[in-house]
């Protein structure tokens, strides 16, 4: 087998925040909605040019892992998209599953997309790449 397709892992809560667009209204329908629109990208990744998402992660394949929390957590999964609820912190799980991808697959392409410096720094230390919350949701 050759290698593992590049992991892209979305902090719903704080993408889903970075736009005030009402989410706060009804947090699960605004993670669906985010959800919805990342169904795209593991096909054809996130594209774009310029500062942003590393080059392998602009075309797929991409593994998509949307991790919500909080009200959102009865999000359902789709065949484009696995999403992860939270039993706690979100950024514990985002933590995790980035740590966890890496042991199993050592060298494995990662991105997290946050605009959260501390988790940032948090899955930066563990060889993930980040990106901000336009690379999934331009404004």
């Amino acid at each position: 087998m050759g290698e593992s397709v590049p992991l892209l892992v979305v902090d719903g809560a704080n993408v889903v925040g970075s736009v005030p667009d009402g989410w706060w209204r009804d947090r699960r329908a605004a993670a669906e909605r985010l959800r919805d629109a990342l169904a795209a990208v593991g096909g054809r990744g996130l594209g774009g040019e310029g500062a942003g998402p590393p080059g392998w992660a602009r075309t797929g394949p991409l593994e998509v892992v949307l991790v919500v929390e909080g009200a959102a957590r009865g999000v359902a999964a789709t065949p484009e998209v696995r999403v992860e609820a939270a039993p706690g912190s979100g950024d514990d799980l985002i933590v995790d599953l980035v740590a966890a991808a890496l042991a199993a697959s050592p060298g494995r392409n990662c991105l997290v997309v946050t605009a959260d410096r501390g988790l940032r720094a948090r899955v930066t230390v563990l060889g993930a790449a980040v990106a901000g919350p336009r690379a999934v949701r331009p404004v």
